[in-house]
C-alpha cells in the first residue's frame, strides 16, 4: 500500500493489512447479522493473541465457519470441533471453538427474539453511535459501562467468552462507537455522516 499523508489512529500504522482494516472497516457502523457474528467469532478468538493475528487468519476462519452463517455454525457438533481442532488455519483452542458454537445458537436465539442481533445490538445505543473526542490512544478504555452493561445481559442469555473487553471491541469494530482519534481522517468521515 502506498503511502499517503493521511493522518490516522497510530495503532494501524507499520501494517498494511491494519491500515487496510483500519480505514475501509473499523468504526464503520454495522447492521448486517452475519458481519456481528463474524466479528463476535474473531474477537472471541483474539483473547489473550493479538488483533494482527486473528486478521492474517481471518479468511481462513470465514472457510473454517463457512462464511459466518450462525445457522450452519450452530449445527456444528463433534465432528466439526475436531476438524476446526485439527485446523492450523484458526486458533485451535477447544474453549473458544466450543464457545463460537454455543454463541452461534445463543446468537440464533436473539434473533428470533428481536427480529435481528443488529436490532438488539444498536438498541442500547438507540441506533445512534456514541463518537468520542479521544485525543490519544492512552485515553481509550478497554471497556466501559456500555460494553459491561452488554456482556452481562448476553453472558445472562448464556453466550460465553464474551467479557466487557471483548464486546467493547466489538462496539469499536462494527460502530457503536467512534473511537478513532479526533485528529485521525476516519474520524470526520465517520462523524460527518453521522447524526452526533
Amino acid at each position: 500500500m502506498a503511502e499517503d499523508s493521511k493522518s490516522r489512529c497510530p495503532w494501524c500504522e507499520g501494517s498494511d493489512l491494519y491500515r487496510r482494516y483500519h480505514d475501509e472497516e473499523w468504526g464503520v457502523p454495522v447492521h448486517d447479522d452475519r458481519k456481528h457474528f463474524e466479528f463476535l467469532v474473531l474477537e472471541s478468538a483474539q483473547a489473550g493473541l493479538s488483533w494482527s493475528t486473528i486478521l492474517k487468519k481471518r479468511e481462513n476462519y470465514r472457510r473454517a465457519y463457512h462464511n459466518f452463517d450462525p445457522k450452519t455454525v450452530a449445527r456444528f457438533g463433534a465432528r466439526d470441533i475436531d476438524r476446526l481442532l485439527k485446523d492450523a488455519g484458526i486458533v485451535r483452542n477447544r474453549s473458544k471453538i466450543e464457545s463460537s458454537i454455543n454463541n452461534a445458537r445463543r446468537f440464533l436465539e436473539v434473533q428470533k427474539e428481536f427480529g435481528s442481533f443488529d436490532a438488539y445490538l444498536w438498541g442500547f445505543v438507540e441506533g445512534s453511535p456514541v463518537v468520542n473526542r479521544r485525543q490519544t490512544l492512552e485515553e481509550i478504555p478497554a471497556k466501559t459501562e456500555l460494553s459491561d452493561r452488554i456482556s452481562k445481559d448476553l453472558k445472562n442469555r448464556g453466550f460465553r467468552f464474551i467479557g466487557s473487553t471483548i464486546m467493547y471491541a466489538h462496539l469499536q469494530a462494527v460502530g457503536l462507537v467512534n473511537d478513532h482519534l479526533f485528529s485521525c481522517y476516519r474520524y470526520r468521515e465517520l462523524a460527518g455522516s453521522l447524526t452526533i
